[in-house]
């Protein structure tokens, strides 16, 4: 292959997986024998994060750094996210999206911090998490050299990265996984085997946080979130940090569960890909959400967010977290979160989230003007005048119309 750039000392982003341990040997062979040091961001992963240390230092890193990046990544990236009420073409909660740029801004910090001037990563080209990556990198760090072996490497295959381990004594973990799964905190991702045929339903074996519905208990739960300026803060009336807020959702979520989505989505390089996604407490947050706005804003705010929630689905899916647009929306969606305060009641029951109450200081619903008893504060009579101003456009067209003999 040789190397293309004089590269001393490159960070790696480290799953301790496969790919990502192949990748230190092959870094070391085709850049002139640099320094590899490996970046484990634990964004709530689960136990599979235990092994990385060591595996790293034995697949040949000369450091490795394993990141707690769980309340950093909730409350920096999800909750702004949440507050937008983005959602990637109607489904997509957007797990795997903004994971990326937190773990990839770590990268930078660790790069600049021991003075290396390459970052690496495993994401496929075939994949929307080479944009991510990448496209932090250049946002925080644009002087930084990028290594995407994927698109260099002759490495085709599993088998393939199998035999390179074996013959660079990596060692490697046995079991061959059906689907390829990302998971942090906040979701769990599955893709390919049967699911690359969109026929095919997701079979209930394969769900590892969500009960499948027809599992769940035949009694419905009833939960109350409490949410301060658009932010979640309490759970059946507990404060709680949000670690240990979502931690609680998606054990209630999946127990009942919530939050499992089947989407053959648009990725950015170009192709449909199916996925399904396990979310029990990303759903609840949301649904949560929403009803609070439903309750604190009034109808043209609510009306242009949705909007504003499309386009900031898209830049979050797109890898475009640092960028100009994303931030300027940002701004106008936390103007419109100063009220979004108050509590939701919601009942789970088997796969389902259901409207079971919602309360606000702000709240802009006013019984004595909505009632359908007598009142001392509309006037009906107003109606008249204010359909005549408003269907005016549609009657001076009906005339003209007439006129023009159409």
């Amino acid at each position: 292959m040789g190397n293309k750039v004089n590269v001393k000392k490159v960070v790696l982003a480290y799953s301790g997986g496969l790919d990502t341990s192949v990748i230190i040997p092959w870094l070391k062979e085709n850049y002139d024998g640099c320094e590899v040091i490996a970046v484990c961001a634990d964004l709530g992963q689960g136990s599979e994060i235990d092994v990385v240390y060591d595996k790293a230092l034995k697949s040949g890193a000369s450091k490795c750094f394993i990141e707690d990046l769980s309340a950093e990544f909730l409350e920096n990236y999800v909750w702004p996210t949440l507050r937008a009420g983005a959602v990637y073409e109607g489904k997509y909660l957007l797990g795997t999206s903004f994971a990326r740029p937190v773990i990839a801004k770590r990268l930078v910090e660790i790069a600049r911090q021991e003075g290396a001037d390459a970052v690496a990563h495993g994401a496929t080209g075939k994949g929307n998490d080479q944009v991510r990556f990448e496209l932090t990198v250049k946002a925080l760090a644009p002087d930084l050299t990028i290594i995407a072996p994927w698109r260099e490497w002759e490495i085709r295959s599993r088998t393939d990265a199998i035999e390179f381990a074996k013959k660079h004594n990596i060692p490697i973990s046995t079991e061959n996984k059906k689907y390829s799964m990302d998971r942090n905190i906040w979701h769990l991702s599955h893709e390919g085997s049967d699911l690359e045929d969109p026929w095919n339903a997701p079979q209930n074996e394969m769900y590892l946080v969500s009960k499948a519905p027809e599992d769940a208990p035949d009694t419905a739960e009833f939960i109350e979130i409490a949410f301060e300026k658009g932010n979640p803060v309490a759970v059946n009336g507990k404060k709680m940090g949000s670690v240990e807020l979502l931690t609680t959702l998606n054990e209630i979520g999946a127990k009942n569960g919530i939050g499992i989505t089947d989407i053959c989505e648009n990725r950015l390089v170009g192709m449909k890909s199916r996925g399904v996604y396990e979310n029990p407490g990303g759903a609840i947050l949301y649904y949560a959400h929403r009803e609070l706005e439903y309750l604190t804003l009034d109808r043209a705010t609510l009306h242009y967010k949705e909007g504003v929630a499309i386009r900031f689905a898209e830049l979050v899916y797109d890898g475009m977290w640092f960028s100009q647009l994303r931030e300027a929306l940002q701004a106008f969606v936390d103007d419109t979160q100063k009220s979004v305060t108050g509590t939701v009641r919601l009942k789970l029951y088997k796969g389902n989230i259901m409207s079971a109450g919602a309360k606000s200081p702000y709240s802009l619903y006013s019984k004595e003007f909505v009632t359908f008893e007598e009142d001392n504060v509309y006037d009906q009579n107003d109606g008249t005048g204010f359909i005549n101003l408003f269907g005016l456009p549609l009657k001076v067209r009906a005339l003209m119309q007439e006129k023009a003999g159409k």
